[in-house]
């Protein structure tokens, strides 16, 4: 009988989850809520460098978008209302790309 080790390279099926999770709650309008998968990604690229960049590119697109809501002149009562459409559109691309890079480095 042969034991054999998890892969050492391995991405969590947490980072995948929440990678594709993003553009899911972005499109379907809880783009506030999408912080949370974004906050496990960037906890769980920390610990390895594989997906770092992605994680980390991603989070400036959310926190862009957060702060230009909390700062700009209109009182858009969600993230998603205050979101243009280019930029709802932008920002799920976005997501989807990092989802999309994730899943393939998890194969």
């Amino acid at each position: 009988m042969t034991l054999t080790a998890p892969h050492p390279h391995r991405t969590s099926t947490a980072l995948v989850v929440a990678a594709w999770s993003v553009p899911v709650m972005v499109a379907g309008q809880f783009a506030l809520l999408a912080g949370v998968p974004i906050v496990v990604m960037l906890v769980s690229t920390l610990r390895r460098r594989a997906h770092r960049r992605w994680a980390v590119a991603l989070t400036a697109v959310y926190a862009a978008a957060l702060v230009l809501w909390r700062a700009g002149p209109d009182s858009a009562p969600s993230l998603s209302k205050s979101l243009s459409p280019a930029a709802t559109a932008l920002f799920a691309a976005a997501g989807v790309v990092v989802a999309v890079a994730v899943s393939r480095r998890a194969r």
